[in-house]
């Protein structure tokens, strides 16, 4: 596609920013049956705030796969959700280059002298998403087909002010991704104290050979130095080998509709994650919420009070413990396993109560959180941070991607008069 050079701002049909001789297209239709070494697919579950989730890919069979070489990944597209959470987009990385896509997801190969940058960032205007929900088909599931999308408005400036606007608004999302980058890190070690304590038992069994825990002696002398049998396995002498309906009870999230619908400065949390705020909390202190319903249900942990909705669950302890190690704990167990029998995939509260777990002493659980306090509480700041930098991105986007603001050669922001 060959750019106007005029001085002119103008909006065009994303169908006019392709790469030539591509269109866009939706991904496997059937998948079929899950192949250990075949092609991994992107899903609509996968695409959530920009990113790309690759920890978990579906494989499909090579030939199944072959059947759909239009959506085959070169990397540098964009990939948009067509149905259910519809309306997520994100940049495909080099590194997807011959993955796939599910039928849920769009792949949109825009032509790069624009760029599927430019393009995700037209597409999060709030004329573009109004015009986006008043296009879907909702008789069984949110969907959105692939004409409309193709006829979706793309406000394009001219080439030197959407590069400047690229890059102002590309400072905010560095930032914001740094962060993200920083709290993986700070979790990862999280992660990795806990399972050396509380998965492998490392201090343990460091004292049963009379080994160096290489811990202070004060948290050292907390850990027993036996490992005995268990109908759970080896488990360190003197913990309690229990169930969960010993340790918590899942509490029913509540319909934030008519409870509270004022914005504020509690998180609500739904069955995938963080969703938004409101002014008074369900749950008076920091906590554990677990995915109720839906086909993917997650666990997250609040550092503040919080307020979960009714397609979730949040853990009242019945036995002194710290949340955080049960927050830990129960990453490792299959929350999707714990189907409820219904038309909608949900979470057993009985099945959830009767899973054996080995409770460590509280002194070790406490210890455990004493530790990791710091990083938790830099994770907070990360994330404080980047909802700041969000909140300034998508109030000046708006500005500057219609012109309302114009940017000067030197790609400071001036007002247009």
């Amino acid at each position: 596609m060959s750019e106007r050079a005029e001085n002119t701002w103008r909006t065009v049909e994303l169908q006019e920013l392709l790469e030539p001789g591509r269109s866009i297209s939706y991904g496997i239709v059937q998948p079929g049956a899950e192949v250990q070494d075949g092609i991994p697919i992107i899903r609509v579950g996968d695409v959530r705030a920009g990113r790309i989730n690759t920890q978990s890919p579906l494989r499909v069979s090579p030939i199944i796969e072959a059947n759909y070489a239009r959506t085959r990944l070169r990397g540098g597209e964009l990939v948009l959700t067509l149905v259910g959470t519809v309306g997520e987009t994100a940049i495909v990385p080099d590194e997807l280059r011959g993955w796939n896509t599910a039928r849920a997801v769009g792949v949109i190969p825009v032509d790069r002298e624009v760029g599927a940058y430019w393009v995700s960032l037209a597409l999060s205007q709030p004329e573009v998403r109004e015009r986006i929900n008043g296009r879907l088909n909702t008789t069984v599931q949110a969907t959105l087909n692939l004409r409309d999308v193709a006829q979706l408005p793309i406000i394009l400036p001219p080439p030197d002010k959407r590069r400047r606007i690229e890059q102002i608004i590309g400072a905010l999302d560095d930032k914001i991704e740094l962060n993200r980058k920083m709290n993986e890190t700070l979790e990862a070690m999280a992660r990795a104290l806990f399972k050396s304590w509380f998965v492998d038992f490392d201090p343990v069994r460091a004292k049963a050979e009379g080994r160096e825990t290489g811990l202070p002696a004060h948290i050292a002398n907390l850990f027993p130095d036996a490992i005995v049998e268990s109908p759970l396995g080896p488990v360190p002498q003197g913990w309690n080998i229990t169930t969960w309906g010993t340790v918590a009870t899942l509490e029913y999230g509540k319909s934030l509709s008519g409870y509270n619908t004022e914005t504020g400065k509690y998180p609500v949390y739904g069955t995938n994650g963080r969703i938004g705020t409101c002014s008074k909390p369900l749950c008076p202190y920091p906590g554990v919420i677990i995915g109720r319903k839906g086909a993917y249900r997650g666990v997250h942990y609040s550092s503040s009070p919080f307020f979960a909705i009714d397609t979730a669950f949040y853990a009242a302890p019945k036995i002194p413990i710290e949340l955080r190690w049960a927050y830990y704990e129960l990453l490792g167990l299959d929350i999707n396993s714990m189907d409820s029998g219904s038309a909608i995939p949900s979470t057993s509260r009985e099945d959830f109560y009767s899973l054996p777990v080995v409770v460590p002493p509280h002194s070790i659980q406490q210890c455990f959180t004493n530790l990791m306090e710091p990083s938790w509480r830099k994770q907070e700041q990360n994330h404080r941070s980047s909802l700041v930098l969000a909140e300034l991105r998508d109030s000046l986007l708006p500005a500057l991607i219609s012109g309302k603001f114009r940017v000067n050669s030197d790609s400071q922001v001036g007002t247009c008069l």
